[in-house]
């Protein structure tokens, strides 16, 4: 007899696409994969690359990043305390999701701002 798996355990797996998101979902997951794509960078690099992004808010989603063994956190015993991130293996695994990501962005962009320049030309036209 097999031991009883709570519903809400079962849906969240229930779906590669939800997995997927909850990895790499949220504002800022992708950006930080996407910036250390380049190679390995300390923390204030990445704040530097995404400076919309708060202190406290890179730390929780690097953290996670990392309890997902998606990057890879490296710490300097010097002082001042050196802390770099990498791509963990795994996280190399995403890179062709992220390429497409950024592929598909500049592609939507080329529409948004074909879309916005007919629509600017129609209405001289009209006027």
């Amino acid at each position: 007899m097999k031991p009883e798996t709570p519903h809400a355990e079962t849906e969240v797996f229930a779906c590669p696409v939800t997995i997927t998101v909850d990895v790499i979902g949220g504002k800022w997951k992708a950006l930080i994969l996407f910036y250390l794509m380049t190679g390995t960078l300390r923390f204030n690099e990445l704040r530097r690359s995404i400076p919309e992004v708060s202190q406290r808010m890179l730390t929780l989603q690097l953290r996670e990043l990392e309890a997902d063994n998606i990057i890879i956190r490296k710490v300097y015993r010097e002082v001042p305390p050196k802390v770099e991130y990498s791509l963990a293996p795994l996280g190399l695994t995403l890179v062709p999701l992220i390429r497409a990501m950024r592929d598909w962005g500049a592609t939507y962009e080329d529409v948004i701002k074909t879309s916005r320049k007919i629509s600017i030309d129609k209405s001289k036209i009209e006027t």
